[in-house]
This record gives structure tokens, sequence and C-alpha cells, in this order.
């Protein structure tokens, strides 16, 4: 077991994570031929069969999918005939794979697989024979029956000649997907693209099948015209467009690519830095870099979330962002007022300090506008009460005029004429009728301007985007990461 395990943390060494030599065509069709072998025994449930035509391919190539496989076939074995033996192999091969592969996308259920299995063979090797002298029963515990019936591991194999070549997978714009040769498992249909240096680019079309190993091999054609295009900056992962911004984004720094001779022009930008451009002169069959020192301040982002927030406008800084929510932006370290609003909705305004590769959520709980009928009806009580003032100043004029008027016409006049009486108090009562217009005018403007209710709210969440050390093929740099 020892000379084992030496063996793959060699191959661990020499292959890399998930990733096996495979330009030895005489190899790989050896690996192939016992891979289609190994396939329809395993479907046909010979699993010894099938564990042997594995153990044939992973000898010819040892791509880590293989050890899967070969512990999958004793597994399935094992279910089968409550067989401990078999489970062990499997737990043996489940953990070979993982130590060939660490990264495996499916490590976690291959871990917890392996302790099902060894606590499966425990309980085959406590069971005892029957009093009838009968074996066990077969029946896999309800553990095992959980993790179902184990399915073979397909295999994608991309190669090229010359190997060393950048593999772009569907679209350049995501950055180079590994160097040929590669193995390992997708998903789904891809287009391949491989290129090199001074070679002609390939593009092939790939459907993977989870039950097949398909290979992909490219003989790239000498291209001695061509030129080589090295673009870096000063931040990684900055957009670089050729030629024109409308077709898109040709990759992300640093790039690596050839190109037609003759006048290009570049653009290199990323969020938060201003924008680098330049025109070179490509010449074939020479090598022309392009570095741009991108200058500007490193950016946060702020994301506006919350019920609702579909209807409502977000401001930043006086500038209309998003016209609907959710907002997602990136903006320069700093201070920054943040507003939401939304039509019926008491707005809510915030300035906040954004730092530098973090990310800000604010999710905002907008309050309604309150009711103005209070106000309205101080406003009706108001132009009542000067109304009435009105009027009865109207009737304690012409009072004092008729008075005045029978005054002149015939002194003396008898004091204790009515209208004496009547005058006063239409004046006492106007100026009562105006005092109280007033206060309720002053009441009404305190209801139209007065914020009653809950104001609107927002919870701040700020999570580092962390900067990691990230390493591809063409590429070693810093990646952000979030935390929290």
């Amino acid at each position: 077991m020892r000379s084992t395990w030496m063996f793959v943390v060699c191959a661990v060494l020499w292959f890399g994570a998930g990733i096996a030599r495979a330009d030895d065509p005489a190899a790989l069709k050896a690996a192939q031929a016992a891979f289609d072998k190994a396939q329809i025994d395993y479907l046909q449930e010979k699993y010894d069969d099938a564990a042997t035509g594995f153990k044939e391919a992973y000898a010819a190539k040892n791509f880590p999918q293989f050890l899967y496989n070969i512990g999958a076939a004793y597994h399935m074995k094992g279910k089968k005939s409550a067989d401990p033996a078999a489970y062990a192999q499997a737990v043996d091969y489940y953990a070979q794979y993982i130590a060939a592969d660490p990264k495996a996308s499916d490590k976690g259920k291959v871990e917890k697989a392996i302790v099902v299995l060894n606590e499966e063979i425990t309980r085959l090797k406590n069971q005892t024979v029957g009093p009838t002298g009968a074996p066990p029963p077969t029946t896999p515990s309800e553990q095992v029956a959980n993790l179902g019936d184990v399915k073979v591991r397909g295999l994608v194999v991309i190669t090229s000649e010359p190997s060393d070549a950048t593999i772009y997978l569907d679209d350049r714009a995501k950055g180079p997907f590994a160097t040929t040769p590669w193995s390992g498992t997708l998903d789904g249909t891809h287009k391949v693209i491989i290129e090199k240096r001074g070679y002609v680019v390939s593009t092939q079309t790939v459907a993977a099948d989870a039950s097949k190993m398909i290979q992909v091999q490219s003989a790239l054609g000498k291209e001695d015209f061509l030129g080589w295009i090295d673009v870096t900056s000063n931040i990684p992962g900055a957009d670089v467009y050729i030629d024109s911004k409308e077709v898109g984004v040709a990759g992300k720094t640093p790039l690596s690519q050839n190109i037609k001779p003759g006048k290009h022009k570049f653009w290199v930008t990323t969020e938060g830095y201003d924008e680098y451009e330049i025109e070179i002169e490509v010449v074939p069959g020479g090598t022309h870099e392009v570095k741009a020192n991108l200058k500007g301040s490193p950016v946060g982002k702020v994301s506006i979330v919350g019920l609702g927030i579909e209807d409502s406008t977000i401001i930043i800084d006086g500038q209309v962002a998003c016209e609907r929510g959710p907002c997602l932006k990136a903006l320069q370290q700093g201070s920054h007022t943040i507003t939401v609003v939304r039509e019926g909705m008491k707005p809510y305004s915030r300035k906040i300090n954004v730092q530098a590769k973090t990310e800000t959520t604010i999710k905002v709980t907008l309050a309604p506008k309150p009711s103005r009928s209070d106000a309205v009806v101080a406003y009706v009580l108001a132009a009542g009460f000067g109304g009435a003032g009105i009027y009865l100043g109207l009737q304690a004029s012409n009072l004092s005029d008729e008075l005045t008027t029978a005054i002149d016409a015939n002194p003396p006049l008898d004091k204790n004429d009515p209208r004496f009486q009547r005058g006063k108090i239409y004046a006492i009562a106007a100026n009562a009728a105006f005092g109280l217009a007033g206060i309720t005018a002053l009441t009404a403007i305190y209801y139209t301007f007065r914020d009653k209710g809950s104001p609107s709210t927002g919870l701040i969440d700020v999570r580092a985007l962390a900067l990691t050390p990230q390493i591809a093929p063409g590429y070693a740099g810093l990646g952000w990461e979030m935390s929290w």
C-alpha cells in the first residue's frame, strides 16, 4: 500500500491536479479501447471485468477519472453482493482518486461515500450466520442505499500538436481555461479554442458525455505571417478591446494571442481607472507588447436591494444610477450619498463610506408617505372661519354706517338703540372668527409639512473582497474573493 501511495503522490507532482500528460497517441488509443470495453462490462453489471478494464485504461494513461471508475465498479459490486472486500477496494480507489485530483468538484461527495462504505464494511463484518446456517442478508444499509447507484465517470481529453497550447472554452473573454494536454470532466456542449504562438487557431465543438471518453485532438498548422501580442496591465483582469469596442471584450489581462499584421488599436480598462488606449503596428513573426499602466483609484461595490426595490429609483451622488432596482454599482473609494425614491413612499437617503475591495449591501425598507387628510380638514376649517369673519365684519360695518347716517340726519340718537349692541357683537365675533382662522391655518401648515409615522430605513452590511493569489495557465496574479 505504501508503494501505491508513493506512486499517487509522484503522479500528482508530475501531472498536476486533475491534469495528465496526454500527448502519447498509442497510450491514448490503448486507454480509449480499455475504457470502452470496461464501460460495456459495467453496464452489464460485470463489475470485476469493468474494474479490470478501467485499471488497464489507467495503466495506459493515468487520468484520475479512471481511479474513480475503478472505485465505482467495486462500489456497485459490494452493493449487489454485500461484499465487504469489494467495499474496501472501492474505498481504496476513491481515496486514490481524491489524492490524484484534490480539487475535484465532487470531492465532498466522494469523501462522504468513503465514510458510508467504511461503516458498511464494519456492519457486514459484525453480522453473524443465522441459526439455520443461512448467510446473512445482502440488503445494503439505508445509508448505502441513499448514495444511489454509482455511474462511471466520463472523460474529455484535449491534446494538440505541438503541445503547451492555450485552451479557451466557449469564449476567449472568459480567459484561458488550461493548456494542452488536458484531461478532465465537462458537462454539456462547448466550443474548444486552441491557440499557440505562431500557429493557426483551432476551433472544435465537443459534446461531453458522462459515460464516454472523448478525445479532442488538434494538429496546429504553422502561421508564419502572423504576429504575436502580449497585453498586460498593472491591474490584473482588466478588459481588453481590440480594434472595435462594439464586438465586445477580446479577453482579460494578461492576454497573449496571434494577431494579423497591420495597425491595431487596443483599449485596456477596468472599473475605477482611466482607460488606456494605444495603436501599434504589428509585423509578421514579430512579438509586440502592450503594457497598460492604468491610473485611478481602487473601487468597492455597492448593492442596493430590498422589498419593492424593483419599483424604486436609485440615485448616487445626485445622479440616477439605476432607473429600477436592485442596483449593483462599482464606486471609487470615499464618501458617497445613496438615495432611494419611490412614488407614494418616503425617500431613503444615507451617506456611506465606500472602501476599496469591499461590497457594501444596503437593504432598504421604504415607509409609506403619511396621509394629509388632517391638513385638508384644517385648511377647510380655516377657510370657513375666515369666511365667517368676513361676513360678521361686513355686518358690523353695515350697522356702523347705518348709525352714522342716522346720527347725521336726526341727532341726537337714542343711546339704547339696539343697533349699537348688535354692531359690537358682530365686531367681536368677526375678530374671534379671524383669530380662529389664523390658528387653524397655522395648524394646517404644520400638518402639511410634519413627518409622521416611521421613516424609511436601511440595513448596511459590508463584506470584504479579499485579494488572493491566483495561478492559471499563462497567468499568475491577484484576484478578488468575497468573504464574510
